[in-house]
C-alpha cells in the first residue's frame, strides 16, 4: 500500500500544471504564458534526443562523412580488396603455368621430351606421350595450308595438363559461343580429312570468338584466304577460315562472342561466302558439333 501511495504522488507531481509566463520588468505586463508539466517537460526533452539522433545517423548513414568514421566499413574499400584477391589469385595460377612452360621450353632445348619428365609412370605405359606425326604432304594441299596444319599440331604437342582424358572432361565443362549464324553444309569427316565444319552465312556477318583466348596465326593462305586462329585454355585452338576481313592480329587478346573476322569467300577451296571453322587439342582434331549447337 505505501508503495502504491509513493508512486501515485510521483505520478501526481509529474502531472502537477505549472504556468510559465513572460512579463514586462516595468509594466508587469503579461507578454507570453504556456502551462506545462514536468511529464510534458520529460516528452519533449526525449523526443529532441531522439530526432537529433536520427538526424545524426542518417548524416552518417547517406553522406560521405561517415568516410572519416574510424572503424566505419567503406564498402568501395571492400569491393577493391576482393578485387585485388581474386586478381591475385589469377595472377599466381598464370605464373605457375608459364613456369612450366618455360620448364617445357628448357627441357626441349636439352634434348629431353617434357611429357615424358612429367608423366614417367602412368601416361608412358597408356601411350598418351608418344609423339605426333607431322602432317603428310602431297595429298593436294598447298604449302602454306600444310605448314599452318603443322604448326597447330607442333604447338599444340606439349600439354600442360597432365593427360588426355582430363583435358577433354575440362572441354566438356566450356561454353562455347557460335562462331557464325547461319545453315551447316558440311559436317566434319575425318575420312575425308574434313577436319571442320562449313557454314554459309550473309555477306558481311561477323565471325566471333568461341571461347576467350589470343590470336597466335592471322595471315592469308592460298587455299583458305584470309585465316585467324585462336589460342584458348586447356590448350585448345579454333580455326576460321575463307574470311573476307581480318580484324584482329597476332598477340591481341579477345573475348568469348567478340568479332573477329568478317565471314568471306577466299581461298582457292571457297565457292561461295562461308566460314570453316576447326577445333582443335593437343594437336587433334575435334568435332565442333560436339560443343557447339549449330542449329
Amino acid at each position: 500500500m505505501e508503495e502504491e501511495k509513493k508512486k501515485r504522488k510521483i505520478l501526481r507531481k509529474l502531472k502537477n500544471k505549472y504556468r510559465m509566463v513572460i512579463l514586462n520588468d516595468a509594466t508587469f505586463e503579461e507578454k507570453f504564458s504556456y502551462r506545462l508539466s514536468p511529464l510534458n517537460i520529460f516528452t519533449l526533452f526525449l523526443s529532441l534526443t531522439v530526432l537529433i539522433i536520427l538526424m545524426v545517423a542518417g548524416v552518417i548513414v547517406f553522406t560521405p562523412l561517415r568516410e572519416s568514421i574510424p572503424g566505419y566499413t567503406d564498402v568501395n574499400l571492400r569491393k577493391d580488396l576482393t578485387y585485388m584477391v581474386l586478381k591475385a589469385d589469377s595472377l599466381e595460377r598464370e605464373l605457375a603455368l608459364n613456369q612450366q612452360y618455360l620448364d617445357n621450353i628448357n627441357s626441349i632445348l636439352r634434348g629431353e621430351d617434357p611429357s615424358m619428365k612429367s608423366n614417367d609412370s602412368s601416361e608412358s605405359k597408356s601411350g598418351q606421350n608418344a609423339p605426333i606425326s607431322k602432317v603428310e604432304k602431297g595429298n593436294g594441299k598447298s604449302i602454306e595450308d600444310s605448314l599452318l596444319r603443322e604448326y597447330v599440331e607442333r604447338e599444340d604437342s606439349y600439354s600442360l595438363e597432365l593427360g588426355k582424358e582430363r583435358r577433354l572432361n575440362a572441354v566438356d565443362r566450356l561454353f562455347f559461343f557460335n562462331p557464325l549464324k547461319g545453315t551447316v553444309t558440311q559436317s566434319y569427316d575425318i575420312s575425308t580429312e574434313h577436319y571442320g565444319i562449313d557454314i554459309v552465312a550473309p555477306k558481311d556477318e561477323a565471325v566471333k570468338a568461341v571461347l576467350r583466348g589470343t590470336v597466335i596465326f592471322a595471315e592469308w593462305t592460298v587455299e583458305t584466304g584470309y585465316v585467324i586462329q585462336v589460342q584458348h585454355e586447356n590448350n585448345l585452338t579454333s580455326i576460321y577460315k575463307h574470311n573476307s576481313v581480318l580484324m584482329k592480329k597476332v598477340g591481341d587478346e579477345v573475348r568469348a562472342g567478340e568479332a573477329i573476322a568478317i565471314v568471306g569467300n577466299t581461298g582457292e577451296l571457297s565457292s561461295g561466302p562461308h566460314l570453316h571453322f576447326e577445333l582443335w587439342q593437343g594437336g587433334v582434331a575435334l568435332d565442333p558439333a560436339n560443343y557447339i549447337n549449330f542449329n
